[in-house]
């Protein structure tokens, strides 16, 4: 084999090619209609608690006692023990317990209940179809 500079050579040419992806949309008529029908539905439920009922039952104790000093308010148990005082003159000034009002209460729970109505809705996709002349629901077309 001639090895020589000036020697001709075959060449060969490889095409290369190159593929693109076109993405595009577009609206088609399929020729059904869509319509949503929402309606609420009743539901008539008993709820049931219980209700908290207090009263107060008013003693007067008359005491009649001389004081040095003012009687604070106290609680004894559950009765709360409201002090009243008067001052008298005499020949001289005095504290004098005149009553003491207790107050003692008294909580009952009483069941109670109410009928309510709760409500829910519901929505109801229908596409109509050409073929039958009838609206389908999601669950059938």
């Amino acid at each position: 084999m001639d090895r020589t500079p000036h020697a001709e050579q075959a060449t060969t040419t490889v095409p290369v090619t190159e593929e693109q992806l076109e993405v595009s949309r577009r609206v088609v008529d399929t020729g059904r209609t869509l319509r949503m029908r929402k309606h609420v539905e009743e539901q008539l439920v008993r709820a049931e608690d219980s209700v908290v009922h207090e009263t107060v039952d008013v003693e007067r104790v008359p005491i009649g006692r001389v004081l040095e000093a003012p009687v604070a308010v106290r609680q004894e148990g559950d009765v709360t023990v409201i002090p009243v005082v008067e001052e008298r003159t005499v020949t001289r000034k005095e504290l004098v317990l005149v009553e003491e009002i207790r107050l003692t209460r008294r909580r009952e729970a009483r069941p109670v209940s109410a009928d309510l109505t709760l409500r829910r809705e519901r929505v109801v996709i229908e596409r109509f179809d050409p073929e039958s002349q009838q609206w389908l629901s999601e669950d059938e077309s």
